[in-house]
């Protein structure tokens, strides 16, 4: 496992617009179909690298798959990570940020001290996969499940989380804005609802992708025995989209990615340094 960060600076908040090139996400449910090929994940030099979690989809799952926003999210928000804190990010020989895809039981995942799983919803933990996970996070590991929609998804991903922590042994709960994660270098007093920027320009401007099931966003967590935070969830929102979209609309920008990067910069110092 990498090594807590040390001292975490701020650096000032820059606004810069990067190219993002997929298409709109469809919503629905998926079982698995489309999954893109990924390149080699990157060797281990020390630098903190963003660790994506490939996972199967679930028959009756509900969720499009774990590369949506792949590999832009991880790409910038990697790039903010670097200009606002003085943590040490792993770079490629061109000075690219590198980042990687792993499957649960892959070793390598022992020096990712943060991993994401986005589109929740869908997600099925074999019990291989399940002990993996379970394994990790009790060495010090921590995740972030993001980008999963109404109250079917919510039930499917918490049926499969506790296959890997049980709710006798692990608490799960509704994270109060007061909590430090929510104040690590920025001051967030509300958690915003972030749509995906096709259905935000396909419906004027509507942020709940599900309606009256999924109109209140939801920040929850799960502690270890010891109460130690090991995951944090995101429901009802879609924070990978703040990060990946950020440079292909100016409004969309300016109402969702700032308020989106400070919670995702608060959660990274969190995992780091708890």
């Amino acid at each position: 496992m990498l090594t807590r960060a040390g001292r975490l600076g701020v650096i000032v908040l820059a606004v810069v617009a990067l190219a993002a090139n997929a298409a709109p996400q469809r919503r629905g449910r998926f079982f698995g179909f489309g999954s893109p090929s990924v390149p080699a994940n990157p060797s281990y030099d020390g630098g903190f690298i963003f660790c994506r979690i490939q996972f199967d989809n679930a028959p009756n799952g509900d969720g499009n798959g774990w590369f949506v926003d792949y590999p832009r999210a991880d790409i910038n928000l990697s790039f903010r990570f670097s200009e606002l804190t003085t943590t040490t990010l792993s770079r490629d020989g061109e000075g690219g940020f590198n980042h990687g895809v792993y499957r649960l039981t892959d070793a390598a995942i022992d020096r990712c001290p943060f991993i994401m799983m986005t589109e929740a919803g869908g997600v099925y933990f074999s019990d291989e996969e399940a002990r993996h996970l379970r394994e990790y996070l009790l060495r010090g590991g921590f995740l972030w499940a993001d980008d999963f929609w109404g109250e079917y998804a919510w039930a499917h991903w918490e049926q499969e989380i506790r296959k890997a922590l049980p709710s006798g042994e692990f608490k799960l709960y509704d994270v109060p804005l007061e909590h430090p994660i929510f104040h690590v270098l920025y001051d967030v007093r509300e958690l915003p609802q972030i749509p995906s920027i096709g259905y935000w320009m396909g419906t004027g401007g509507r942020t709940s992708e599900r309606g009256a099931d999924s109109a209140v966003p939801h920040a929850r967590a799960i502690d270890d025995p010891q109460g130690r935070m090991v995951v944090f969830i995101t429901h009802n929102t879609d924070f990978g989209d703040a990060f990946e979209r950020e440079g292909e609309d100016r409004r969309y920008f300016d109402q969702f990615a700032s308020a989106g990067y400070a919670v995702g910069i608060n959660v990274l110092l969190y995992a780091l340094s708890h």
